[in-house]
């Protein structure tokens, strides 16, 4: 008899289907909730700059290139114009101030110095003369007080003798009032006298003090006459070397016209180049330091010069601990202009990653070292070796930070 067989609800094919329905909805999910989209991008790491993230001590400088310069410079400069006659030293030489540089010929300025000088004598002497005639005037005064002071004494003599004789009756009164006429006049012209005297001091007095002081001014102008003349000889203003002196003999030198410098040749100064960026935050006193010799010597700003050319302009630096041995005029040094003392901070290497990031963000390595992934981070300040960190990173992490020009915009960097 025939037997029923039952039909088999899991056959192969059934369970074959529904194991690749599970497994397609596996790998739906995992497209859609557990793939990772990251974008990355395959890099060999021997071409890659990979430092650590430290917290060191931290210092804000920039490098600048100064030159050295004599400390103290004076200018020579014609004073007179003129053709150069003689040249009596050479560029370089070691001078004493007051030693001949150079002499000028200047024909029209010897003419109108003879000129002048006559007309000075001239005005001398008449000034000369006008004080002889108030000595002269003088002395007629006293000579004609001195003669009415005889004359009086005569008609006194006279007057006391009639007075004598009018009171024994001896005389008449016309005799009498014509010798006391006679007297009182005397003494009119006596006291008169004293006073014209006292008015010719006091004139004469005021006199002398205004020819004194012509001529003290023509003797001044006379000298200053002389002084000009001499100025001629271009001198030394100063101890120290001569330098950037190139005259020849015939040349023309106008009035004012740089001929020269005196530079002392023991102390230095530094002249530096700085971004026109920094001029606001460069101020006198600012110190700068530089290695020399294995020594590091300090600096520090003591002049700025606020006109910016070609982008930049000038400070004036001086030694604070002595100058290095052997450095020369001319020669230039890199300076480590400061901005602020040593602090601590998150420190990274300097590094081509800026140019492309900004500081905005960084490629950190994963603990596994086996890829690195994009994160965001702040900086603020900067020197030639480090970027201070002020978010995003911790120290001891490391961090690519060469170029990422052929990055893209990856999310991940993954070594071969």
């Amino acid at each position: 008899m025939d037997r029923k067989i039952e039909k088999k609800k899991w056959t192969i094919s059934r369970i074959a289907l529904l194991a690749g329905a599970i497994i397609f909805v596996g790998f739906v999910l995992y497209l859609v909730f557990l793939r990772d989209k990251s974008s990355k991008i395959y890099v060999d790491r021997n071409q890659l700059t990979i430092a650590e993230v430290k917290a060191d001590k931290f210092q804000e400088f920039i490098p600048v290139d100064g030159i050295v310069l004599p400390k103290t410079t004076i200018y020579i400069d014609a004073i007179m114009g003129g053709n150069v006659n003689e040249i009596y030293v050479e560029d370089g030489a070691l001078l004493r101030k007051g030693d001949p540089i150079l002499r000028l010929v200047n024909t029209n300025l010897e003419l109108s110095y003879m000129e002048q000088e006559t007309r000075i004598y001239e005005a001398i002497n008449n000034l000369q003369n006008t004080k002889i005639g108030l000595e002269q005037t003088k002395f007629v005064r006293q000579k004609e007080i001195a003669s009415l002071n005889e004359q009086l004494e005569a008609v006194e003599v006279s007057f006391i003798r009639q007075k004598a004789l009018f009171l024994d009756s001896l005389i008449s009164n016309q005799d009498f009032e014509d010798a006391e006429r006679a007297y009182r006049y005397g003494k009119k012209q006596l006291q008169i006298s004293l006073e014209l005297q006292k008015l010719d001091s006091i004139s004469t007095e005021r006199r002398y003090k205004q020819i004194d002081q012509s001529m003290d001014r023509l003797y001044n102008n006379l000298e200053l006459l002389k002084a000009s003349l001499d100025n001629l000889t271009v001198k030394a203003p100063a101890d120290g070397q001569l330098s950037s002196f190139s005259i020849e003999v015939g040349q023309t030198a106008n009035s004012g016209e740089h001929l020269g410098q005196i530079d002392n040749p023991d102390e230095y100064k530094l002249r530096a180049n700085i971004d026109e960026r920094y001029i606001s935050r460069v101020s006198i006193g600012q110190e700068a330091e530089f290695d020399f010799g294995g020594k590091t010597y300090l600096l520090t700003i003591q002049k700025i010069y606020t006109d910016v050319t070609a982008g930049s302009f000038q400070v004036d630096l001086f030694f604070e601990n002595g100058y290095p041995d052997h450095i020369k005029r001319g020669q230039t040094l890199q300076l480590r202009l400061k901005f602020s003392s040593q602090t601590d901070a998150l420190i990274v290497r300097r590094g081509g990653f800026f140019q492309k990031t900004g500081g905005n963000w960084i490629y950190v390595l994963d603990a596994s070292e086996e890829f690195a992934v994009k994160r965001p981070i702040r900086i603020n300040r900067q020197n030639i070796l480090y970027y201070e960190v002020l978010e995003g990173l911790e120290a001891g992490e490391k961090v690519i930070v060469s170029s990422y020009d052929n990055f893209g915009d990856k999310d991940r960097v993954v070594f071969k």
